[in-house]
């Protein structure tokens, strides 16, 4: 189970909204990822109505509504949109979201920091998009943040794990789990993230931007199972040469 505060799920693929070409496929997609969080843009819903407008066609009673504060820009823009999707009676797991670069949609640091203290204090579930930075994690596992969500690239390029050395330097030193989030394109890039030891992965583009995206999502859902049991397996070894597959000592020559 991948526990993030009091919430224990059994998927560990979060699954993000609001791209797909139409509800239906949207609906389909969900059904195929298994994942059990869906996650959205406060900002781009309205909150009337627990947000049903978002998510026409699907049974949100079997799912997490994870709201997301995408579009603010300083901490107060950030926390204003996490208690507004509060009031309209949304979870209270919030993921925190303030953008610093609007090239790169690279978060703010300092930002980032106020508004998950703020957050942690008012008694949310937080959790944080922010940048591969060691560093940064670090100070925000400092704070008490349930979870940690660094980007594997830019969000929607698809570029997959540009940095891996700083993706595995933050699951080393985690205490919360780490969820890859941003910039995931492929089933390989998902395995890849697992096999690093991440916790799961947040995707939205790579899915619903997919040439099938019902297909994508099942695929999806199975790369982040095998890479997550890759991980728990131990791979072997890297070598600069060649070993045989089959035993050598004790066998003849003229065998």
């Amino acid at each position: 189970m991948l526990k993030i505060g009091k919430y224990e799920l059994s998927s560990r693929l979060l699954l993000g909204t609001g791209k797909y070409e139409n509800t239906d496929i949207q609906k389909q997609a969900v059904e195929a990822s298994a994942s059990e969080v869906l996650t959205f843009a406060v900002r781009r819903t309205s909150l009337e109505d627990g947000a049903k407008d978002a998510f026409e066609g699907i049974d949100l009673n079997k799912f997490k509504l994870l709201p997301n504060t995408a579009g603010a820009k300083t901490a107060a823009e950030a926390v204003r949109t996490a208690k507004l999707a509060y009031a309209a009676g949304l979870c209270d797991m919030v993921k925190v979201e303030v953008i610093g670069c609007d090239r790169t949609l690279l978060p703010d640091p300092i930002e980032t920091l106020k508004a998950s203290e703020q957050l942690l204090d008012e008694g949310f579930t937080v959790l944080v998009y922010t940048s591969d930075d060691v560093v940064l994690a670090r100070k925000l596992q400092e704070l008490g943040v349930h979870a940690v969500m660094p980007a594997a690239s830019p969000i929607g390029s698809g570029l997959g794990i540009i940095n891996p050395y700083n993706l595995q330097q933050i699951v080393e030193q985690a205490t919360v789990p780490i969820i890859v989030d941003a910039g995931l394109g492929s089933p390989a890039d998902a395995a890849y993230a697992m096999e690093l030891g991440a916790d799961g992965v947040l995707m939205n583009s790579a899915v619903a931007k997919a040439g099938n995206p019902v297909l994508m999502a099942e695929a999806m859902k199975e790369a982040v199972e095998a890479g997550r049991k890759g991980f728990l397996a131990g791979r072997i070894e890297k070598v600069q040469y060649a070993q045989p597959s089959s035993p050598v000592e004790g066998v003849s020559p003229h065998s």
